[in-house]
């Protein structure tokens, strides 16, 4: 269910029709009326990037999986996840799944983990991926793979998805009281941030070793890098100044540079934030949550625990600071960025536009159109203001049945480098294959951004594609999460 009178992108039959729902909608992105097949199309264009030429312009973007086991490995799920990546044809793997450096900074209890211990096995992961993708598409020599490096920070949940562990950098009046932290609860220190520092370098090192071609370390949706870029009311060598803020990811790229030459470094990045939101109370229905609202910032201004965000009205976006940051990745010599924006945890609607919200979020407050429209938007002004970064685009897949048709444009007319997908290829990992050799979309597979992918592993289960993969339809967990939703349905 739907608060909002929005067009189901499964009901538009036409391009021209599309196009007519943006132009309703202002939501003022490209798009072809006709896709390109085969070496001609601009998304089979190859790319240089991390000392390699990759052969097309599809990245799989990275997801944060629940698979793995209690002690950070991975499972026979989680390789028949990356040997899909590996058959999908896309030729950017951008780090397949978000994986921790250390215990304590794990998003949940089975996320994966690089230390000494799991090395082996993550290493496996990568020689499966490039395997199935020699099998299906050929030589890898122009598949490029990365490692995304995590920590969750004031999300972390180590040891059990019911409780909290948070990592803070500083404290946010909003999330604190959503999390329970008391105003005494302790921030990270400077000693603590730079064990975490440490850690990152050992990873970037095992990375290296394993045969990646690059490590991402990772800058958004929340995680403990992103909270880094707002911490404005933090003092010491790691808030405050701009400086100070992106001291983190100095060095860890410095530390990691010296641990592991040679090695790729990229950043994911939230190039913008905003303030939280909660279901609006007075829109409920019964077992239903109301549409996103921002939750009161009003006795917070200035609004100053946000990265990209105007302080004077902090539901707008201000790149101002973003853009800044792209000079010191610059200084950093760090060329190639995957944007995204806000966090899964309190404005999802911003990070990942769907018509059907998690069973724990909020009925959308805006036509997801204006969200994907808003980061494509936000990415082409960052794009050309920065011409000599190579760059990843994210929020293609609520697309749906256009999305070729809007990578397509995005790509020809320099709004983006990559198109980056994300819970697609969870349903369709085959489309970037499909597309570029010219055969029928299978429409039945796209994702309809269901949601399911989310409620799942928030309720314990695995990571996939429930309603359109039958590795987890048929799986006992799809009863589970069945049983899950009808329960939340009914609170």
């Amino acid at each position: 269910m739907s608060f909002g009178n929005y067009t189901k992108i499964a009901t538009i039959r036409t391009v021209p029709e599309f196009r007519e729902l943006l132009r309703t909608l202002g939501a003022g992105i490209p798009c072809d009326d006709v896709i390109v097949h085969g070496p001609n199309s601009p998304l089979a264009q190859p790319c240089h990037i991390f000392g390699k030429t990759a052969g097309n312009r599809f990245a799989i973007q990275p997801m944060e999986g629940w698979d793995g086991t209690k002690d950070g490995r991975p499972t026979e799920n989680t390789f028949r996840r990356w040997r899909r990546f590996g058959e999908s044809g896309a030729k950017l793997i951008w780090g397949g799944e978000a994986v921790a450096v250390c215990p304590e900074g794990r998003a949940n209890p089975n996320q994966l983990m690089l230390r000494d211990g799991t090395s082996g096995e993550i290493g496996r992961l990568r020689e499966a991926l490039a395997a199935s993708h020699r099998e299906v598409c050929g030589p890898s020599d122009d598949l490029v793979i990365g490692l995304q490096l995590t920590h969750s920070g004031r999300f972390a949940r180590p040891n059990a998805k019911e409780r909290a562990e948070p990592q803070i950098v500083y404290h946010h009046p909003i999330l604190d009281a959503r999390l329970g932290i008391e105003p005494d609860y302790p921030a990270l220190s400077d000693g603590d941030i730079r064990r975490i520092i440490e850690q990152f370098h050992r990873a970037a090192g095992l990375a290296r070793s394993l045969g990646f071609d690059f490590v991402d370390i990772k800058h958004c949706h929340g995680y403990l890098g992103h909270e880094f870029l707002s911490a404005y009311t933090r003092s010491g060598d790691y808030g405050g100044s701009l400086e100070n803020r992106a001291r983190f990811l100095r060095e860890v790229v410095e530390g990691a540079r010296s641990e592991a030459p040679g090695l790729g470094i990229g950043v994911r990045l939230s190039a913008f934030d905003l303030v939280p939101y909660q279901p609006d109370p007075g829109q409920s229905l019964p077992g239903k949550p109301g549409p996103g609202i921002f939750e009161n910032f009003c006795d917070f201004m200035p609004y100053r625990y946000a990265f990209g965000v105007d302080f004077d009205q902090p539901t707008e976006p201000d790149l101002t600071e973003p853009i800044l940051l792209f000079d010191i990745l610059r200084q950093l010599d760090i060329r190639v960025v995957n944007l995204t924006a806000g966090s899964p945890y309190y404005n999802p609607h911003i990070q990942r536009p769907a018509f059907y919200p998690p069973s724990d979020a909020y009925q959308p407050p805006e036509d997801p159109l204006i969200g994907v429209a808003r980061q494509m938007v936000v990415t082409r002004y960052l794009k050309q203001a920065n011409p000599d970064f190579t760059i990843v685009g994210s929020a293609y897949s609520y697309l749906q049945e256009f999305l070729p048709n809007v990578a397509q444009a995005a790509v020809r007319e320099g709004w983006v480098d990559f198109a980056g997908l994300g819970r697609m290829v969870l349903s369709y990992p085959e489309l970037p294959r499909d597309l570029i050799d010219g055969k029928q979309i299978q429409t039945k597979r796209l994702c309809r951004t269901f949601s399911d992918c989310t409620t799942a592993p928030r309720n314990g289960l695995v990571s996939g594609c429930y309603p359109l993969d039958a590795y987890y339809k048929k799986s006992p967990g799809a009863a589970l999460l069945a049983r899950a939703k009808k329960q939340a349905n009914t609170e």
